[in-house]
Parts: structure tokens; C-alpha cells; sequence
């Protein structure tokens, strides 16, 4: 599925102004312009078997604006490879430089300066959202020099943020996370000055559970989280760690671009943001508990309110993002609970590092909350020990009426997460 329909590209590219930034990309750092240029056909769909390779394709967009979708192999599917051909694109292979295509079932003229995003697919099978590297430039005034890690899966709108960022800002330095070492990237991280990154919730999550001690060995001055909902444990959690850094969380889409930017430590955003139209800003909006964007930084044809499927709750002066639309709101016998902020009263638990609540089919009522949670490895709960079951039910007993309390609380030994860094959606 496409969003949009192939049109001409205005917006002009941005300056490779960071050719000569750093990357560090498995286990060898070099700069943009050490990368190779792989011979693409227009339009061409890489699938990236590296991070390497992800960038090279990047590089090669930035030089040459050769319309490109860019994702790693795994995320793309027979059918969905199927797709992509049908719609014109050269398949390529991309590993270790080396590159091997299959051409399109149905080959059409290529749009020079155009860009694809897969979107995450939490709503269903992945779309396909048509942007300019211009327009998923959304950094453009002086920055301090950073350095910055990016752990996000190649050719995601988050990953193209960070991107972007290095590819047109001098002193924008990349070290980058290949997926087998999500668990152990602090170490990386430190040996390599990183003071600056971002990650989903769930990535944050994970790296605390696994050791917090060495994440707080990084040096790390910005911290940035987006991709999923955001609640006020993980950046209480993250201010304990970094009482020093900027922590920022940022609400942004494949769809609409970055929209909403909050540096003051605290879960959403103001309810006065709401309604107010700036120029070059986006306008937020809430109709029927679903928040509503019109963006300037929108992808191809999605000009004017863009319904975002995220549901929100206006909680005295916050507007909070609680999930998503079609599976957060659950019918308890006629009475409406969030999911999210029944998660966010179980993941504001000590002993808890990290919560899935959904609704499960029950007798009588219809439906009924259940809930995952993972334990923290060092946190104690009653009695010294992690929190069980009927601990956690007495915990949010006390916080949530009794239609939203948990009947069933399932301990996870891990946190789960997906090639996206999110886990809840």
C-alpha cells in the first residue's frame, strides 16, 4: 500500500555538509565519504543486509537523489517483495557492498529526489510513505557537536532522523548499533565518546534491566525518546541515571514527520499546545480521543489533518499519548479502561521495568485486563524478593478502579523486543 500518489519533487536536497563526520559501523570507523557507492537502479528498493550497507545506500541518495526505499532484508517479506516490484522497483541485495537485483515485474520512470519509508506496520501491513531527504530533514539551525548513537533499524523514519542529522550538520558523528549488539552497546558507546542518543521506551528499558551501571558510565549530555508511548517512570528513571542531560521525548511518524518536541521531563505534552497554529510548526489537535496533526514535515499527499490512530487523555494540564487506537481502549461490562495507563500504573511500580496490558475475552463482562510485566533483575519488592502476582494486583488495586485492575499478571523473564526497538505495538 502506498500513501500518496508519484508526483515531481520540489523541495531541493539538503548539502552533504557532513561528509567528513565520523561513523563508527562494525567495528570500523570511517567517515560518509569513506563509504562505497553502490551501482543503483532508479527506482531501486535496497534491502541492506548491514548497517554498512544502509548507509552507503544513504550516502548514495544524498550525492546522487536516485529515488530509493531503503530497509533491511528481514523486514520485507515474499509478499511484500512481490509488492515492491509490481510498483516499479528494482530489487537489490545489498551485503558486504556487493549487490545483487532483481527487476521490477512492472518498470516505470523513476522520480529523481524521492525517498520511501516502510512504516512500522502497527496497524496492519507496512505502507509505503513517500518523503525528500529535504523533508526528512527536520534539524536545520546550528547544533553542538555531538556524537551520536543510532540503534534503530535502517530505512525507519526514527533512523533516518539520525541520518540525516550527520549527513547535513558538521560535527554530527555516528556510532552505530548492529542488532546483536543491542544488549551490550554501553560498552561501545563509552569507547567511543557517544554523548548524545536516542532510542524507543523499550530500548531504554532494556539497557536499565541489562546494566544499568554501564549505561550510566556513557557520557551521554541528550537523550532522546519517541516510537512509542512515553510515560513518566522511564524518564524519571533515565533523569536518576543522567541528572546532568537533556532528556527529550519526541512524537513522530512516517506519516507527519517530527510533530511534537517536550524537554521538560514530564510524560505528554501541554494542553495549551493544542489548537495553536504557528507558522512552519505543527497545528495538534484531538478529535474523538485520537490525536489529529497537520504537519509541514507530512509525507507525499498527506497535506492537512492527518488522523494519527494514537488515542490520548487529557489529564489535568497534560495531554498524554496512551496508545493505540484500535487497542488500547478495553469495554470492562460497559466501562472503558486504557490499557496504556493501566501500563503506566504498573510500570510507576519500583519492581517493574517493564508492562504489556491488553484485553483478554471473560464471562459476563465481555472483556477483562490482563497484563505482562518484566521484573527489575535488582529491584526488591515484598519481602525482598521481585514483585508477584498478587503483589502487583494490591499495587494497582490501590491506583485504578476495580473494572481496570489486572486479573491475570504474567512475569516475562525478558523484555521483548522487535527489529524496531518497540515491543508494545
Amino acid at each position: 500500500m502506498t500513501v500518496g500518489t508519484p508526483g515531481p519533487v520540489a523541495a531541493p536536497r539538503p548539502a552533504l555538509v557532513g561528509a567528513g563526520n565520523r561513523i563508527v559501523v562494525g567495528g570500523a570507523a570511517l567517515t560518509w565519504q569513506d563509504l562505497p557507492d553502490p551501482a543503483l537502479s532508479a527506482p531501486s528498493a535496497v534491502l541492506a543486509h548491514g548497517a554498512r550497507d544502509a548507509l552507503a545506500a544513504a550516502r548514495h541518495h544524498a550525492t546522487h537523489g536516485t529515488e530509493l526505499l531503503i530497509s533491511t532484508d528481514s523486514r520485507v517479506d515474499a509478499g511484500l517483495r512481490a509488492e515492491l516490484r509490481d510498483a516499479g522497483f528494482t530489487l537489490t541485495e545489498l551485503a558486504d557492498g556487493q549487490a545483487r537485483s532483481v527487476a521490477p515485474t512492472r518498470p516505470r520512470a523513476a522520480e529523481p529526489g524521492r525517498l520511501w519509508l516502510l512504516t512500522s506496520g502497527s496497524t496492519g501491513r507496512p505502507k509505503r510513505v513517500g518523503h525528500t531527504l529535504g523533508s526528512l530533514t527536520t534539524v536545520r539551525g546550528d547544533q553542538p557537536a555531538r556524537t551520536w548513537l543510532c540503534p534503530y533499524a535502517p530505512g525507519t523514519y526514527a533512523w533516518w532522523q539520525v541520518v540525516t542529522l550527520s549527513l547535513t550538520q558538521p560535527g554530527q558523528h555516528l556510532v552505530v548499533v548492529e542488532p546483536d549488539q543491542l544488549d551490550d552497546w554501553p560498552a561501545l558507546a563509552a569507547a567511543h565518546g557517544v554523548d548524545a542518543a536516542s532510542g524507543t521506551p523499550t530500548f531504554w528499558r532494556r539497557s536499565i534491566y541489562a546494566d544499568a551501571a554501564a549505561l550510566a558510565r556513557v557520557p551521554l549530555r541528550q537523550i532522546t525518546l519517541g516510537g512509542e508511548p512515553v510515560d513518566q517512570a522511564i524518564l524519571d528513571q533515565l533523569r536518576e541515571l543522567f541528572p546532568a542531560a537533556r532528556i527529550s521525548w519526541i512524537y513522530a511518524s512516517s506519516e507527519v514527520g517530527a510533530s511534537i518536541v517536550v524537554h521538560d521531563g514530564r510524560a505528554g505534552f501541554p494542553v495549551e499546545w493544542l489548537d495553536r497554529p504557528a507558522p512552519g510548526r505543527p497545528t495538534l489537535s484531538v478529535r474523538d480521543d485520537e490525536l489529529v496533526i497537520t504537519s509541514p514535515y507530512h509525507g507525499m499527499g498527506l497535506e492537512g489533518p492527518v488522523r494519527t490512530g494514537d488515542r490520548v487523555q487529557i489529564v489535568d494540564d497534560r495531554v498524554l499519548i496512551t496508545g493505540r487506537l484500535d487497542s488500547d481502549e478495553i469495554n470492562v461490562g460497559g466501562s472503558k479502561v486504557s490499557a496504556g495507563l493501566v501500563r503506566d500504573v504498573l510500570t510507576a511500580h519500583p519492581g517493574v521495568a517493564w508492562a504489556r496490558v491488553t484485553g483478554r475475552r471473560a464471562p459476563v463482562l465481555g472483556r477483562m485486563v490482563v497484563a505482562e510485566v518484566v521484573p527489575h533483575p535488582t529491584s526488591a519488592g515484598d519481602g525482598g524478593e521481585p514483585p508477584d502476582e498478587a503483589a502487583l494486583v494490591r499495587w494497582c488495586a490501590d491506583r485504578l478502579p476495580e473494572h481496570a485492575v489486572p486479573r491475570r499478571i504474567r512475569v516475562l523473564p525478558e523484555i521483548p523486543v522487535k527489529e524496531t526497538l518497540k515491543s508494545d505495538v
